[in-house]
């Protein structure tokens, strides 16, 4: 009998467990009513969109038509200094743009002015959860239970003992973390417990508790500076501390303080560069007007007796070639600009959308931006030992990798606590109370007659003291720990000097280019006005009647569009050599005029700035010579014929240019340095 008991059980045991499985198969759904290829083509290999609210929809708007050759006209013309240009676009800058489209190709990658603010707010690495580690703790723990089972413990009467019971339990709880290491805890229960059984004094009995505990670690985990670094449950490898979180914020605020500046730089490159495309452009066109004269004047003679049909058609190319140019210098080209990373290929109007979305302005609305600063003609000296010392102390890149040294040293600093073994020091105080009930008397001061009037008579007085150590035989893992963490502070220091190099290297080449490109200013102007002397000196003598070889005249106009292409090229060239020598030294924030606080400015501040910035400006504000009338005759079409254009379509006097030596460059420099080259 006693054999069949258990076999019986079993079999039932696993009857109940086939059912149990049967109905987990029956509930699957039968994959022969679905037709697979049916559901890939309509399910799986559907393209999902988002269906989200988004508030930004709002903000895009529509976009007017780009201006082209076949486009409309711009509609007025917006005349920026390149301090107003940068004060729009770092106004306009939640974020930190580039011309690369990296915004849709990696847009994690991409910085904003949130960057500082969402490491420092990381609800895992961030300096609030860090001190978080430190706040006080409050917990609070109720159960109810209701027992009623057969015990096995014989009564006075014989038989098995049965037990009713009810039993609740209250539990309060405040802890407290300090920056030394030490817990603190203060904690309360109580409980109550009802049942039947015998000899009991109270059918129903409370017992209340009040206990206050400290740990003190001894070792691994004590003192002030290892949980400022480590926090109270840092981990090898795992450390993060105040002191720690707080770095990692001044490294992101350096981060941002980098793209900012590369930033700045950026909107600088493509506002030379758009100065000297629309150079380019009044350039294309006085050299296409010159072109279009001797056109008119060689097709004057074509019906001549002997005939110049050949020069004729020889000076009709050369004049559809500047207009070619004339035509990609106003709309531009994909290609490269100025400045590295622009998307320009000498064209006004691709220049412009540059710049338009660099600054975060609406890309098409009719105006033209038209930079009115001048590149200083002025020789700008640095004295080595002094830009060499500002660099290896300005450099956001160095005080970054700087700062990354401060936290490896204090990890490791923190790192050869883990070498202790674990020793803390515990002590516990408790008061102890039991009654009939909480707190009301039901038999007036009878003894236990409640657990609050026991408690607070304090004969129930418990403490316990002592120490608990764990200690890892060989301790692994600590050495590990304190290995990686020297290697990563020699690392940090041998990439210190590396970057060290590297800026004093890259502030060489950028003083080397300053030199250069001040050099090549004056040799570009010297050619230039030599060129326009040449092709003056031969229509001077075709006014007069003195004839004139067409070839050399041809190629005078040539040379001088070369040349006077080649120094305005040499005169932004100039611009951004003196920008990326404050670049290269990290001063380019200060040079820019832009600062970084936690704030916006106030508006006196605002004032301020923008007059220190015009009175450093010894520079006249450009009157652009490309003129409404010039816009209004480049966007004509020209008649594809044999014949010049004639007078009133194309007349010559009414080409706006920019004379080399007159506007761009004042006499007085003209005639220093041809002076000079002497």
């Amino acid at each position: 009998m006693t054999l069949k008991q258990p076999t019986y059980q079993v079999i039932v045991a696993l009857a109940v467990l086939g059912v149990w499985m049967v109905g987990c198969r029956l509930r699957q759904p039968s994959v022969g009513l679905v037709n697979e290829n049916n559901y890939l083509a309509t399910v799986a290999r559907e393209v999902e969109y988002p269906d989200l609210s988004d508030p930004a929809t709002d903000r895009r708007g529509t976009s007017s038509k780009p201006l082209s050759l076949t486009s409309q006209e711009p509609t007025d013309y917006w005349d920026l200094s390149l301090e107003e240009t940068i004060q729009i676009a770092l106004t306009n800058s939640d974020v930190i743009r580039d011309l690369g489209g990296t915004v849709l190709s990696a847009p994690d990658t991409v910085g904003t002015r949130h960057d500082p603010m969402l490491v420092e707010t990381n609800p895992q690495t961030g300096v609030e959860n860090a001190l978080a580690a430190f706040d006080a703790q409050f917990a609070l723990s109720s159960a109810w239970q209701k027992n009623d089972r057969a015990l096995n413990n014989e009564l006075l009467g014989g038989g098995t003992r049965q037990l009713k019971q009810d039993f609740h339990s209250y539990q309060v709880q405040l802890s407290k973390q300090t920056a030394a290491g030490t817990q603190f805890n203060i904690r309360q229960y109580h409980d109550y417990d009802s049942n039947n059984q015998p000899r009991n004094l109270f059918p129903t009995v409370w017992n209340v508790n009040y206990e206050a505990e400290f740990r003190q670690p001894l070792g691994q985990g004590r003192g002030l500076a290892f949980n400022r670094i480590a926090g109270p449950n840092g981990l090898p490898g795992q450390l993060n501390g105040v002191v720690i979180a707080r770095i990692n914020t001044d490294i992101s605020l350096h981060e941002f303080e980098e793209e900012l500046r590369n930033y700045v730089s950026r909107v600088e490159d493509a506002y030379w560069n758009l100065y000297y495309v629309y150079r380019l452009l009044d350039v294309r066109v006085a050299a296409r007007d010159d072109a279009l004269a001797a056109w008119r004047s060689v097709s004057a003679k074509r019906d001549l007796p002997g005939g110049v049909a050949d020069k004729e058609a020889q000076a009709r190319e050369q004049y559809y070639r500047f207009q070619l140019e004339v035509q990609n210098a106003l709309s531009g080209r994909v290609g490269q600009g100025v400045a590295e990373g622009l998307s320009v290929g000498g064209g006004v109007y691709v220049a412009e959308r540059d710049l338009r979305l660099l600054m975060g302005l609406p890309l098409n609305d009719g105006q033209v931006i038209r930079p009115n600063q001048e590149p200083s003609l002025a020789k700008v000296v640095f004295n080595w030992d002094d830009v060499t010392a500002e660099a290896l102390t300005r450099r956001v890149e160095l005080r970054r990798q700087k700062t990354r040294m401060k936290r490896d040293e204090l990890e490791l600093i923190a790192t050869r606590n883990f070498m202790l073994p674990r020793v803390d020091a515990y002590g516990v105080y408790r008061w102890r109370g039991f009654g009939d009930r909480l707190v009301n008397s039901s038999n007036g001061h009878a003894r236990f007659d409640n657990a609050y009037a026991d408690l607070t008579g304090g004969d129930f007085q418990e403490w316990e003291m002592g120490l608990e150590m764990i200690l890892p035989i060989g301790f692994r893992q600590a050495h590990s720990a304190l290995r990686n963490a020297r290697l990563n502070l020699t690392r940090s220091q041998v990439i210190l000097e590396e970057q060290e190099r590297t800026v004093v290297y890259q502030l060489s080449n950028a003083l080397a280019e300053l030199d250069r490109s001040y050099a090549v200013v004056q040799t570009a102007m010297n050619r230039s006005l030599a060129a326009t002397k040449q092709l003056d000196v031969l229509q001077e003598k075709e006014r007069v009647g003195i004839s004139v070889d067409l070839n050399l005249l041809l190629d005078a106009q040539r040379r001088k569009a070369d040349a006077s292409r080649g120094y305005f090229r040499a005169l932004a060239d100039y611009a951004l050599a003196v920008k990326n020598v404050h670049l290269r030294k990290g001063s380019l924030m200060d040079y820019a005029g832009v600062g970084l606080a936690d704030g916006p400015w106030e508006g006196s501040y605002q004032d301020q700035a923008a007059q220190i910035e015009r009175a450093n400006q010894a520079d006249p504000k450009i009157d652009y010579t490309l003129s409404r009338a010039a816009w209004d005759r480049l966007a004509e079409h020209l008649p594809a014929n044999d014949s010049p254009p004639v007078a009133e379509q194309h007349p010559a006097t009414d080409v706006a240019k920019a004379p080399v030596a007159e506007v761009v460059t004042p006499a007085s420099y003209a005639a220093e340095w041809i002076s000079s080259q002497q």
